[in-house]
């Protein structure tokens, strides 16, 4: 019998935790028998302290396991189980062309998704913007869909890791969300408990980025990588470049428009086709659905040129409740905001750098996100259009198209993404889109 007051002190005294008394303390996280003041005590604890690695793995399976697990085993699958996570951008569109573009190579992603907070945009937001998709379906038809169509994109149902959303809102009001043990600890337990055979973690890095530095990035990347694998699932992180909008534009349901244009073939911007490819041949090689990530490649291109992965896409948003012909016919069922407006450029030179995560906050105070987790969202509005680093501008050349349902709000948006933008005589060398691949 253990008591929480004394794993916290052992914990606040430096040491280690045993795997039994980590699982004690998070099954009264779920029971309400570990309190708020405990809950917050540890995580100022663990803030200061730090978990080792054996820890962290303790910690993230005692998280997974305080809900429901998915298991596929028993749908006889041909093919693995596959995930990827970002920790989240602007303009991060990926996960709606990846979960397709996966499942016309022979993989079934069960993604279970997140809003978005702060500066960063959220997918399952993205498929709000959809009428009539259900990002909650019951486990039944979400496991027909992923069974059937090869993905399912959903939210988090609250049978899903239920102690880590006790535990993340008390980390958010006590200043402890920094720490990278408990972090990996959220994501990863939220993710395995999906049943997944093979994650890959899309770790930002850059202005935009959840983590404040390149070495905050890499220790992260390493941590869940680590503790992934340790966990008992295969996983590989690769740090990508969000020191600029990923895709050309920002808001929920021009990325949407973004993706399908994107999986038709109608438009495939540079960035994000690398950043999608990337992840996605490291999943078909951890899945063993590729030898290589040449040979990933080369299948991946060909589910985009067959029509495939589009395909799949449609199906799947018909599956969960939308429009049979969304691919078809987008201006039939998405919003489009009533007043776009050119951002104009202050001077001419280059686009040096950006601060990406005032464009993400720019498309949040134009209604395209939320200050609080009930905010309700505009679907229309955000960002299109916007310029890439490196690109040549004269004066009053449009930055961006900010799409806006107020006059008012357009006219700060162009401020907003002004400021944004840095512009310099000389063309900067481009940053590199993928960093480094982290592996087992």
């Amino acid at each position: 019998m253990f008591l929480n007051q004394e794993i916290i002190r052992k914990k606040r005294n430096g040491d280690a935790l045993s795997a039994q008394e980590i699982e004690f303390f998070v099954a009264g996280i779920t029971t309400g028998a570990t309190t708020e003041g405990q809950i917050a005590a540890l995580a100022m604890a663990v803030y200061f302290n730090d978990m080792n690695m054996d820890e962290r793995v303790a910690f993230t399976l005692a998280m997974r396991d305080s809900g429901q697990v998915m298991e596929w085993r028993s749908l006889d699958l041909p093919g693995p189980v596959l995930d990827k996570h970002s920790t989240g951008g602007v303009g991060d569109v990926v996960s709606l062309m990846l979960g397709p573009m996966i499942a016309a190579c022979g993989g079934f992603v069960p993604m279970i998704s997140g809003r978005g907070l702060g500066h960063t945009g959220g997918t399952l937001d993205k498929f709000d913007s959809i009428p009539g998709y259900c990002t909650v379906p019951d486990p039944a038809l979400f496991r027909k869909v992923v069974r059937e169509v090869g993905v399912a994109i959903i939210g988090q149902t609250a049978e899903l890791a239920p102690a880590d959303k006790r535990f993340y809102s008390i980390r958010d009001t006590t200043a402890t969300v920094e720490s990278v043990a408990m972090i990996t600890g959220s994501i990863l337990s939220k993710k395995l408990s999906a049943g997944l055979d093979a994650l890959v973690m899309d770790v930002k890095v850059g202005t935009g980025a959840f983590m404040p530095s390149f070495e905050k990035s890499v220790e992260l990347a390493e941590s869940i990588v680590a503790v992934g694998n340790g966990a008992g699932t295969r996983t590989s992180a690769i740090l990508t470049d969000m020191n600029e909008s990923l895709g050309p534009v920002a808001g929920n349901a021009l990325e949407v428009r973004l993706a399908m244009d994107y999986l038709t073939g109608r438009s495939r911007p540079a960035r994000l086709h690398e950043v999608t490819m990337a992840l996605c041949a490291e999943m078909l090689v951890l899945g063993g659905l590729a030898a290589t990530e040449a040979d990933a490649r080369v299948r991946l291109q060909a589910g985009l040129d067959s029509g495939n992965a589009a395909e799949r896409f449609a199906r799947m948003v018909f599956a969960l409740g939308g429009p049979a012909d969304l691919v078809e016919r987008p201006d039939a069922y998405l919003e489009q905001a009533p007043i776009m407006l050119p951002v104009p450029s202050l001077q001419g030179g280059f686009a040096t750098a950006t601060d990406c995560r005032s464009l993400g906050l720019a498309v949040v105070s134009l209604g395209g996100g939320r200050r609080r987790p009930e905010d309700p969202i505009d679907f229309a509005v955000g960002l299109s259009h916007l310029a890439e680093l490196g690109q040549p501008l004269a004066v009053g050349e449009p930055l961006a198209m900010v799409h806006a349902r107020t006059q008012a709000a357009a006219d700060q948006a162009v401020r907003e993404v002004q400021a944004a933008y840095q512009i310099g005589a000389v063309a900067a060398a481009p940053n590199p889109v993928t960093y480094r691949t982290i592996r087992p």
